[in-house]
């Protein structure tokens, strides 16, 4: 019996030769084509790019075959590109979607589908529902179409494209370069042997900005790390700015569609840091106005700051498709969430985290300080708070969180609970400010636990009795 293919938060993935397989992926792009055509959308292109991962370019060119067998143009991109290149590539070529072989931040041993739509962000839920639903179709009829990568060439159904300059052209016109080249910035830029590397240094170099790259090579195995641009597997990145007394330090991951930041002093920015940095730089430097549209699990400091500025926020799902559909709508002057994706106004409804990377820079050489300098100011004027993400490794996970769902806790730690939001798992709003986040991972057996405090010590104190939660279910 086959095993359901499911589309997570951000699409499909799977483990290399055990579910994520060359006849599934035939089985996805041929779900991808039937939707296509039924959508009456097969007269447009469909853009195909893949990562640094292992077989990228095997299992897109698989995806090739699918597509053109089903008389759907394609276009292949030439070489490993981020995922928003890719995402911006459907907009700037009027292709009907884009299909994207990546895992994201997943570990080596994993690959991935990401569908694209037309309006070039995440694929909204109905979207991958209707994908599911021609999945089961297709496998249970094994009516997959394919042809070689010869006959689509000879009936002019693929095209290789040359998709960077096109993506690095538009990036110009959202970051102020001239900002840059006045600066006297030194960044160093770790691109975790992803897809992204050379885009920011490349960009930087251009504007006279000194910088060096590292693990700027590509490796399906990412140098044996996880290519997560977070504070556990940015060590090299940190030793290498203190080492060169660097202004800043600037990461993505492996589809560079997120990003990581570290200070003078090595120390990490989180990604809710960098969120209200860049609402802070767009609307004091650049005087943009527009909604601030965060997730339920990204930090409130936002929600204070948009009282401040008079501006509307607006909370959704865990996911950036939510928050793109608002960016769809128009007047969004920054998306993001705690996970470390975000877009801003004039761009695409898809995270890109080569272009929040290039506006840090952007925002140091403007302002003039470090990074943790246009935080300090940041915390002075509306606050600080503290967060912290628990992610409980639980097979039953799905049980689990039912039953927290069905019988909330009326306590978490001293703090008793003052409101219940269920927008998404579960969201405990505490008394003083604080507040608790459950939910479950959509592609992994994990318990996501979310926590923001007022200080570090009741932070701790939510700690201590999340933990306690645990001890109860033995793990």
């Amino acid at each position: 019996m086959k095993r359901a293919i499911r589309f997570g938060t951000d699409g499909w993935r799977a483990i290399v030769a055990d579910e994520f397989t060359v006849e599934n992926v035939r089985i996805v792009a041929q779900a991808i084509a039937r939707y296509t055509i039924e959508m009456g959308q097969q007269e447009q292109p469909i853009l195909v790019g893949h990562d640094t991962r292992f077989l990228g370019r095997r299992f897109a060119e698989e995806v090739v075959s699918v597509l053109t067998a089903n008389q759907i143009r394609t276009y292949l991109v030439n070489e490993a590109a981020p995922t928003p290149a890719v995402a911006f590539g459907v907009k700037h070529f009027a292709a009907s979607g884009a299909i994207m072989i990546t895992a994201s931040h997943n570990p080596p041993e994993y690959n991935g589908m990401k569908y694209i739509p037309h309006y070039a962000g995440p694929a909204t839920p109905v979207i991958t529902k209707r994908l599911e639903e021609w999945i089961s179709i297709i496998q249970e009829t094994g009516e997959v179409k394919t042809i070689s990568l010869a006959e689509a060439k000879a009936d002019k159904r693929l095209q290789v494209i040359v998709l960077r300059p096109h993506y690095e052209s538009h990036l110009r016109r959202l970051v102020q370069m001239d900002a840059l080249r006045s600066s006297s910035l030194e960044v160093v830029v770790d691109a975790m042997h992803g897809a992204g590397m050379g885009y920011v240094t490349g960009l930087l170099t251009e504007a006279g900005v000194k910088n060096v790259g590292i693990r700027e090579t590509p490796d399906a195995a990412f140098g044996g790390d996880l290519p997560e641009p977070n504070d556990k597997h940015l060590s090299l990145l940190k030793a290498e700015v203190v080492s060169r007394g660097a202004s800043l330090g600037l990461a993505n991951d492996g589809d560079a569609d997120r990003f990581g930041a570290v200070d003078r002093y090595g120390q990490y920015i989180s990604p809710n840091g960098v969120l209200v940095l860049l609402t802070y730089h767009l609307v004091k430097n650049r005087k943009l106005t527009g909604k601030i549209v965060r997730t339920v699990a990204t930090t409130h400091l936002l929600d204070r700051m948009a009282e401040s500025y008079g501006l509307e926020l607006v909370e959704t799902p865990v996911g950036f498709k939510y928050i793109g559909e608002h960016m769809l709508k128009g007047d969004v002057l920054i998306g993001g969430e705690e996970s470390g994706g975000a877009s801003i106004l004039g761009h695409i409804p898809e995270k890109d985290g080569v272009l929040i990377n290039l506006l840090l820079a952007e925002m140091c050489a403007v302002e003039g300080k470090g990074i943790d300098q246009i935080l300090r100011d940041v915390y002075d004027h509306f606050g600080e708070l503290f967060h912290t993400r628990l992610d409980i490794r639980l097979p039953e996970k799905d049980e689990w969180i039912h039953e927290m769902v069905s019988s909330p806790p009326r306590q978490v730690g001293p703090f008793a609970v003052k409101a219940i939001n269920r927008m998404d798992g579960i969201k405990l709003l505490l008394d003083e400010g604080n507040w608790v986040l459950i939910r479950p991972s959509g592609t992994e057996p994990l318990v996501r636990i979310y926590c923001e405090a007022t200080s570090m010590i009741a932070l701790e104190k939510l700690k201590e009795s999340i933990r306690d939660w645990f001890m109860e279910v033995n793990v």
